[in-house]
């Protein structure tokens, strides 16, 4: 009896985009199956069946590709954009292969950006129960206070879920800025700008730092290296993906 798996997967695992991009595509119309246009929520058989995106025929990689890039501020963090805007697609442009995201920062922050055509790998390392700690470097105005303080490492309601709390640690303390450390265990939209917003506070700079162990370290701004066999297996066993 044939394997079935649900299409978006499929097409993630083979390195087209996320599961929720893929599902995008097909809801688009540009994904077939068979020659038909597919629909979300279909299945297919990997072994039998012809899968297409925009013509092109799919097969699965297994050839995988994992790495970090160092997101400047000002792209966001998609492979095309509509508005023109500059995405992190030209930063990885030369790599060979088409990857994606996993996860996002969004267009004023910066900082560690993992990338990858293993669809498996980055749906473990991103799913809500891994709870996989990510570390920040945040900079806000005016100088913090303690009741603000409080706000911040406090649950918040995003999409009608309450997040997990954030740690929070004071770096610096200025009499007009305050740079902090925040550890999030969840990966919710915009989520410490939500945070400081709910304490009045304005968000001047915001980079990540780390993924679960892994650093940024000295990788400079605008560039990318590929991650280490160690550090695949790493982020592979904090995330349950074997």
């Amino acid at each position: 009896m044939a394997e079935l798996v649900r299409l978006q997967k499929y097409m993630a695992d083979c390195g087209v985009a996320s599961r929720r991009k893929s599902e995008e595509l097909i809801a688009a119309g540009k994904v077939k199956v068979n020659g038909v246009i597919a629909s979300v929520g279909d299945k297919v058989d990997p072994k039998n069946d012809t899968i297409s995106v925009n013509g092109r025929k799919l097969t699965k990689d297994k050839n995988y590709v994992y790495l970090m890039l160092h997101k400047p501020r000002g792209y966001v963090t998609t492979m095309s954009d509509e508005m023109d805007r500059k995405c992190v697609a030209e930063l990885v442009a030369d790599v060979g292969k088409r990857i994606y995201p996993i996860g996002r920062l969004d267009r004023d922050s910066e900082g560690l950006l993992l990338f990858t055509n293993d669809g498996e790998f980055a749906n473990a390392l991103t799913h809500p129960s891994r709870h996989i700690s990510k570390t920040y470097r945040v900079s806000v105005k005016p100088a913090i206070t303690e009741d603000q303080l409080t706000v911040l490492t406090s649950s918040l309601m995003i999409n009608g879920k309450k997040t997990l709390p954030a740690e929070v640690r004071i770096i610096n303390r200025e009499a007009e800025k305050t740079t902090l450390e925040i550890i999030l265990y969840e990966g919710r939209n915009r989520q410490i700008r939500r945070l400081c917003e709910e304490a009045g506070l304005e968000t001047a700079r915001l980079k990540r730092l780390s993924i679960g162990q892994l650093t940024l370290g000295g990788l400079k701004v605008g560039e990318y290296r590929h991650l280490t066999h160690d550090e695949i297996s790493l982020l592979k066993r904090q995330s349950g993906c074997y």
